[in-house]
């Protein structure tokens, strides 16, 4: 029982610390993390003011908040968000991640550290910190900056190779040598088990939750998504993975299902309180002796991740086309150490393959990091200005993007390269599914067949093993060797535009078939060996299973479309939810604009007036596209409008904008809401010369009149979210329009064409 209570005050003791130092820090305007740290020094063993006595049950407790705090990232994380950040992300995180290895791994060889600690140190030092940036940009007001999405989208690119360096960095220190071909295994390996839970989950995960739907309350459903964390963590340990990886896997699994952000908000009280734990243990390793005695290192370390992050982090935006103001923000934002670096660290102490004084010094680097941090932030423009006072016109030029740059993006988007994604996915997916129930039937099926059957005779258990391996295989070999609704639509565009297509497509479709039937044979050879003459008699079979089944295989699409389906019910479910909203982003993507509803208070000073009277345009820079009041709705209501206490108002701007009008208004975000918007339309013209709007003043143009409002346009490249009563239009602007759908039709008629 002593033991137990002893538990208990190591347990209070960590906390009121944590609680104390993380109120300083807040009042201090520093990152919480800063003040977990300095709580576990405080409490640690080095500083002799007290003394934990159980230091393994801490540690214990440490390891389970990694798990949430993998958790809790996967369930913001989301596969389907990094296919969408786009490819400067994803070359910008591979430069900083790449330099950065290499520079850590020639740095630690400098410092006279062994081989295996020079990789460490190169992977460690490759992860900027996602919680302190982002905290950081908030504090600065930066989050709707034309960079900061960019950097959001580095971070989540680099929050996966963090991951995957994990498996990979464990790899190496267990067979305690670099082995190439080991690591390309591994990395095989991760990706095989990484598609297929991804696959698995989204089938099954999202099914079942929308079943039990009626049944869960924020109890049941809490029980639920921590029960399958943790059984993930336990099927990635039994894999030889990392509790981290399949807590991560997990959370990125469930940020898919309509339930992902409810999850999300359950869980993140428990993340918080066993993250605090985790990162008050990490300032418990905190040796004031070693960091005395390892100044000369941690100085080393903290120049080159700060000089280091920059240069590869400004490169990487350069070389994927942002231009030198972003890409130097960019850089400039990237400059720390992050919660990785401790975990990458820790696992190094723990193989065993990292001197224990590594560890605080990893941590030091990291504070001195998060301090500078908002500096160099705030340096960037100046630096910036810097640069484009000092360097040549010429190399300016080359530098930021012209115009004309977008022609890469109609390549990217062209059919082939279309056709080309949905095959390679198609393949993709499919085979490892394949690959999986191959292993299945090999490892466990025949087992499982003797024990089930002893008195049959082997030659019989082979072949009910054959039959039931291939019968599992069937509808899979059919949706890999068939082609999708989307590479049969696209195949087809092309034959159309040039006959020659027709010979690249038909390689594309045998290749397909040739890997189906490899899988079949890899299933009977498992069994039987073949004679040459075999092998042509089960590709004539395979040819006439896939000719056959495409009339009786047809019910298995209902897989497919499951999995569609749950893939995509996030999305569908945000879009019945706010329609407007999700309307507006989509078409107005890559712009600052913004369209949420909110509840009028009874408070609001508003509330009872009219809209004429209510300086929304003035003082938010935003138009009221829509009033919703009971079962009523009006859209583009006029200036004579009353907004009465509860009415739901859909607010037109930029995010900066509507987040102020929001907060004045002291309203909520928008509830779920069960009418149709069909007659609600975003559309945009080309102003040409001498039709109705051209020269006209915005104030003077009746624009609610004709039930329609501007909510954008854009001139010489250069975007304006809702422009002022008095701005004027001239032919050549491009406009947006937010109104009744009729109308708006009508005002890009009479404004696009000047026939009209």
């Amino acid at each position: 029982m002593s033991e137990e209570l002893n538990l208990v005050k190591d347990l209070a003791l960590i906390l009121i610390a944590a609680g104390l130092f993380t109120i300083i820090s807040k009042a201090l305007k520093q990152p919480l993390i800063l003040g977990y740290i300095v709580a576990g020094f405080i409490v640690g063993p080095h500083l002799g003011l007290f003394g934990i006595t159980n230091a393994e049950s801490v540690e214990q407790w440490s390891e389970i908040g990694i798990i949430f705090l993998l958790f809790a990232l996967g369930l913001e994380f989301s596969f389907k968000k990094l296919l969408k950040v786009g490819s400067s992300a994803l070359i910008t995180a591979g430069c900083v991640c790449v330099g950065m290895f290499v520079t850590g791994s020639v740095v630690g060889h400098a410092l006279g550290w062994s081989s295996m600690e020079s990789i460490f140190l190169g992977g460690l030092m490759s992860m900027s910190s996602t919680t302190i940036i982002i905290k950081a940009f908030t504090d600065l007001g930066l989050k709707n900056k034309s960079y900061a999405t960019l950097v959001f989208g580095t971070l989540v690119v680099e929050d996966l190779i963090a991951v995957v360096l994990m498996v990979l960095l464990t790899t190496i220190a267990t067979a305690n040598q670099f082995a190439g071909g080991e690591m390309l295994m591994g990395l095989a390996k991760l990706l095989f088990f990484l598609i297929l839970w991804f696959l698995v989950g989204i089938y099954v995960i999202p099914s079942f939750l929308k079943w039990a739907r009626k049944y869960l309350n924020d109890e049941i459903l809490l029980l639920v998504s921590i029960g399958l964390c943790f059984g993930m963590v336990s099927l990635a340990q039994y894999a030889g993975f990392s509790s981290a990886l399949g807590a991560f896997v997990m959370g990125s699994i469930l940020s898919e299902t309509i339930e992902g952000e409810h999850i999300n908000k359950l869980v993140v009280n428990i993340k918080d309180l066993f993250g605090a734990i985790f990162f008050v243990s990490v300032g418990m390793m905190v040796d004031p002796h070693v960091i005395a005695e390892h100044w000369l290192p941690i100085l080393i370390l903290t120049v080159v991740t700060v000089i280091g992050m920059t240069i590869f982090g400004s490169l990487g935006a350069l070389v994927s086309g942002r231009g030198l103001n972003t890409a130097v923000h960019t850089g400039f934002s990237l400059a720390q150490l992050g919660e990785f670096s401790f975990i990458i660290a820790g696992l190094g102490v723990g193989l065993g393959v990292m001197r224990g004084f590594i560890y605080p010094v990893i941590i030091a680097v990291s504070v001195i990091t998060t301090f500078t941090t908002p500096y160099m932030i705030k340096a960037a423009t100046p630096v910036c200005n810097f640069l484009y006072k000092k360097l040549p016109v010429k190399l300016l030029a080359k530098l930021d993007p012209t115009p004309d740059s977008g022609s890469a993006s109609v390549q990217e988007k062209s059919e082939w390269k279309a056709l080309l994604k949905s095959y390679f996915l198609r393949v993709l997916l499919y085979s490892v599914i394949l690959l999986a129930i191959f292993l299945g039937a090999k490892l466990y099926l025949d087992k499982l067949l003797v024990r089930l059957l002893p008195e049959v005779a082997q030659a019989w258990r082979n072949v009910v093993s054959l039959g039931i391996t291939l019968t599992v295989m069937a509808p899979f070999l059919y949706g890999l060797a068939v082609n999708g609704h989307d590479i049969k639509h696209t195949a087809v565009q092309l034959m159309k535009e040039k006959d020659s297509n027709k010979w690249p497509i038909l390689f594309l479709v045998f290749l397909r078939i040739f890997i189906a039937l490899a899988f079949v044979i890899a299933a009977v050879l498992l069994h039987y060996k073949l004679a040459y003459w075999s092998l042509l008699l089960i590709v004539l079979a395979g040819v006439a299973f896939f000719i056959v089944a495409r009339r009786s295989v047809h019910q298995f699409y209902a897989l497919e479309e499951r999995f569609i389906m749950n893939l995509n019910q996030k999305e569908e479910y945000e879009r019945m939810r706010k329609p407007i909203a999700t309307s507006v982003r989509s078409k107005m993507k890559g712009h600052d604009v913004a369209a949420e509803s909110v509840t009028i208070s009874p408070n609001s000073e508003y509330a009872g007036k009219q809209l004429k009277d209510i300086p929304f345009r003035q003082k938010y820079g935003i138009n009221i596209a829509k009033v919703v009041r009971g079962s009523k709705r009006i859209l583009v209501p006029s200036p004579d409008e009353y907004i009465y206490p509860y009415d739901e108002v859909l607010a037109i701007g930029t995010h900066e904008e509507v987040k102020r009008f929001i907060d004045e208004m002291n309203a909520e975000e928008e509830r779920p809401i069960s009418y149709e918007t069909d007659d609600f339309v975003l559309d945009a013209f080309e102003l040409q010369k001498g039709c109705y709007l051209d020269g006209k003043i915005l104030k003077n143009t009746n624009m609610r009149q004709h039930g329609c409002m501007v909510v954008g346009v854009e001139r010489n490249g250069l975007s304006l979210m809702s422009p002022k009563p008095d701005f004027q239009f001239e032919a050549g602007d491009f406009v947006w329009l937010a109104g009744e759908r009729v109308e708006c039709e009508k005002m890009v008629l009479v404004n696009g064409n000047p026939d009209a």
